[in-house]
């Protein structure tokens, strides 16, 4: 089975990319992030690790994730993230381990893991391909600015929290330029696919 490992900066337009795999594309995509939220639901155990490390204040009354706290902390803060992510971690790759072995077992040919941190998480999982979501700082900004509703010092922390752009695209295998159309944006990753089921194809 083929691994291909999609990532990007934040606000780059790599959901686009996923969305587009999944349901242009017909592939399987397993997103680190739908895990996350999943292991950080209301009453699942990590909370109590999480309200153990940081409080309890950053758990709401109703037993729930006060996500908005947590993520104002961690985006400013190097060592609340490395300890957020020395929890979550380990139990988001167990869960795309676990989800990938049935795939694999029901014959599944190319599979896409939607990791944002793929480059930051030092290679927890292996891949046979990396392409990475870009476009320009600017659009970056003012796409994390309306989405989140953030101020520009806000925007401009998340961003530079994660490993620069042209170092991902250094290490991938695939870049796809997000500052046109979707379209043009499609294009490439069209483009990209054929190439990969190409390979498949040469190594069958």
């Amino acid at each position: 089975m083929f691994r291909l490992g999609l990532t990007g900066g934040i606000a780059t337009g790599k959901s686009t990319v996923s969305k587009y795999l999944k349901e242009k594309k017909g592939l399987p995509v397993l997103d680190a992030d739908d895990i996350a939220h999943q292991i950080m639901g209301p009453n699942q155990p990590i909370l109590t690790e999480i309200a153990d490390v940081f409080g309890d204040d950053y758990i709401n009354d109703d037993g729930s994730l006060n996500r908005q706290k947590l993520g104002a902390l961690v985006f400013n803060d190097d060592q609340a993230r490395q300890k957020l992510d020395d929890l979550t971690h380990p139990r988001i790759f167990s869960a795309f381990e676990a989800q990938m072995l049935e795939l694999e077992s029901a014959g599944t040919a190319l599979v896409v893991l939607d990791i944002p941190l793929l480059f930051e998480n030092e290679q927890r999982l292996t891949y046979d391909a990396v392409a990475v979501v870009v476009t320009t700082e600017h659009t970056q900004l003012k796409r994390l600015m309306q989405r989140n509703a953030l101020t520009e010092s806000e925007a401009m922390a998340r961003i530079q929290s994660q490993m620069p752009l042209d170092e991902k695209k250094a290490s991938a295998d695939y870049v796809i330029q997000n500052n046109g159309t979707p379209a043009e944006t499609y294009k490439q990753v069209d483009q990209m696919i054929d190439q990969i089921n190409q390979t498949i194809a040469e190594r069958s």
